[in-house]
């Protein structure tokens, strides 16, 4: 089996989420010292969804995908949408949160699309699975996000 990305922008997407954790760190290790309330949210967001969520598609696009405009769409979605939600959500403008919100779906769309389904493609049933339901779990924090984003604005 094997899951190393082999287009540019599955690499770029591994390289991004390996990049997302090491700045969710970052961030975690300065919020307690510089008391900013919302730091150990977006410590959480940059490495779980920008970081992890990331990296595991990055991996598993290059086990099916073969069109690198999607992949270059669904890089792009994912980083500017999640810049957006961060930003939205630490300067409290729920438009920002629902805009970044969108574009993190359309990348959650083309990840579903190009992802690991199971044995056919050479992944493990389970992995192809586990894979789905991170993607199920994005997609259902994504609209939680954006009604507790306006509920506290």
């Amino acid at each position: 089996m094997t899951t190393a990305p082999t287009s540019v922008p599955a690499r770029a997407l591994t390289a991004l989420g390996a990049l997302g954790v090491v700045l969710g760190g970052l961030v975690a290790a300065v919020t307690g010292p510089m008391d900013w309330a919302k730091g150990s949210w977006a410590a959480a967001y940059l490495v779980l969804v920008v970081g992890v969520a990331q990296h595991v598609m990055g991996r598993l696009r290059a086990v099916d995908a073969t069109d690198d405009r999607a992949g270059w769409v669904q890089l792009a979605g994912w980083n500017l949408g999640s810049a957006l939600v961060i930003g939205g959500t630490l300067v409290t403008t729920p438009l920002l949160v629902d805009l970044g919100s969108v574009l993190l779906v359309v990348a959650l769309v083309l990840a579903l699309r190009a992802g690991a389904r199971g044995p056919g493609d050479g992944i493990p049933r389970v992995v192809g699975l586990a894979y789905r339901a991170m993607l199920l779990v994005l997609a259902v924090s994504i609209p939680v996000g954006m009604l507790l984003s306006h509920l506290r604005s």
